[in-house]
């Protein structure tokens, strides 16, 4: 007998053991794909005939859940078809969740091209891009996310950096990978998250294993164990040949004052989610429909007075300059700057991020380095314009 969506969803459940006191998680399934990592007392979600009808009168705007398709307040969130890529994130009514959902079909697009990108490639750096652009959501001004994939498998690592404006640049470490599953491209390895900020005196700091080499999940469960977040996240990307049709994803975050009905309330949205994805990438059947990230929040947050918090439209940044170049050369020893020089007669070095070639003659190396001024191995003495 065929299992519905609610009921697959109902058989994601298991406990994981964190030092949280209460928990629950759903996990992927076959072809349902479902990261969460919301926590509470019993390992059980109420999947019941009863607490089915009711999720779908909310659904249907019955028992007073809030409508908010006729919301005009809402208007400037609406992304119709996601023609532009956009994070959008919102509060629940008594500020005990989170959500930020993030569409980046068009960033992921100009990626590939710049990189020449197959579609396991893509796929990896798609997700990474948008866990990167959800996380730093909401952070401080000037201050930056990394999170770098250090995998043993034939894709040499992955690297996205994010800040909170939505500048977001990222690499693959081989971007030609032939056709192959996502988790054997990555492989085993660790999940490294640094967070800085100019006025920091030392970066923060996380690393945690890669267990399923699918990105999000290796990254939910970062969050679990060296953040103690409790969260769900799901990002991926839906790529044919060498077009991406859909990129995006979702985060849930539980914030301090949350109660066991909120809870509740969320496990049956995050249930109906699945059900309405229908798919094994969430939530990239929804986003390649045109639901927007606006609409997958209130999805999210059906029945808990959906705030929005702010939207911002991803961009790619490349940071890379001439200077930057010249700072490397000055952490070489002077003879192996001259080894350089006189084997090859120019330095020349390609932005991983964006792809660009610098180029520097024997003289205007050494003209560059004699008048270069400051520490190069103190970030405060190095100020790229």
């Amino acid at each position: 007998m065929k299992m519905n969506n609610y009921l697959k969803a109902a058989c994601l459940i298991m406990m994981i053991h964190l030092p949280v006191s209460n928990g629950f998680c759903l996990r992927r399934h076959q072809h349902l794909v479902t990261r969460l990592l919301f926590f509470r007392k019993q390992g059980k979600l109420p999947f019941t005939s009863s607490s089915l009808r009711s999720q779908e009168k909310r659904s249907s705007g019955e028992n007073g859940s809030a409508d908010t398709n006729g919301d005009s307040s809402l208007e400037q969130y609406r992304n119709e078809n996601n023609v532009r890529d956009q994070v959008f994130s919102a509060i629940s009514g008594d500020g005990s969740v989170k959500v930020t959902a993030c569409t980046a079909r068009n960033l992921l697009n100009d990626m590939m091209l710049a990189h020449t990108m197959t579609a396991t490639p893509a796929d990896a750096l798609g997700r990474t891009l948008v866990c990167a652009l959800m996380m730093s959501n909401g952070m401080q001004d000037e201050q930056t996310l990394q999170i770098t994939m250090n995998s043993d498998g034939p894709i040499r690592g992955i690297v996205a950096i994010s800040n909170s404006l939505g500048e977001v640049r990222g690499y693959v470490g081989s971007p030609m990978l032939g056709d192959m599953a996502l988790n054997e491209a990555v492989g085993l390895g660790a999940v490294q998250i640094v967070k800085n900020h100019p006025s920091w005196p030392n970066p923060y700091n996380g690393i945690t294993s890669i267990r399923h080499g699918d990105i999000d999940r290796d990254i939910g469960a970062y969050l679990a164990e060296s953040e103690q977040r409790s969260c769900a996240l799901a990002a991926a990307t839906s790529i044919n040949g060498i077009l991406c049709t859909a990129a995006g994803g979702y985060l849930v975050e539980q914030l301090p004052g949350a109660d066991s009905e909120t809870l509740e309330q969320i496990s049956k949205n995050l249930a109906t989610l699945v059900e309405k994805d229908g798919g094994d990438t969430l939530p990239t059947n929804l986003l390649g429909a045109g639901v927007s990230p606006l609409e997958i929040a209130e999805i999210l947050l059906d029945g808990l007075d959906m705030k929005p918090l702010q939207q911002i439209e991803p961009k790619f940044t490349c940071k890379c300059n001439s200077d930057r170049l010249i700072r490397a050369l000055r952490l070489l020893s002077p003879a192996d700057v001259d080894e350089i020089l006189e084997k090859e007669e120019k330095i020349e070095a390609r932005c991983e991020f964006c792809g660009k070639v610098y180029s520097m003659s024997e003289d205007e190396v050494r003209k560059e380095m004699a008048n270069a001024k400051g520490d190069p191995a103190k970030d405060e003495d190095f100020n790229p314009q």
